[in-house]
């Protein structure tokens, strides 16, 4: 489980450099922000609104794995 408050915390301290977006499994975007610091700091911002929203779908997907990998091992 991904943790809301470290997201958060990821963002403020790291958040030009996407280490809240490795964090939350969305790589890809993670080396945009590595790249273009942040989107030149927009995407920074705009991330603020974001955060919750990415935590629960990294949450949803980590419990989908799960399942799925419980039904495979009966």
């Amino acid at each position: 489980m991904k943790s809301s408050l470290v997201a958060y915390l990821l963002w403020f301290f790291f958040g030009l450099l996407g280490i809240h977006r490795f964090y939350l499994g969305k790589t890809t975007s993670g080396i945009v922000y590595l790249l273009t610091g942040g989107v030149f700091g927009i995407g920074w911002i705009i991330d603020l609104f974001l955060i919750g929203g990415m935590v629960d779908e990294a949450n949803f997907k980590a419990g989908n794995i799960a399942a799925m990998e419980n039904m495979m091992h009966r």
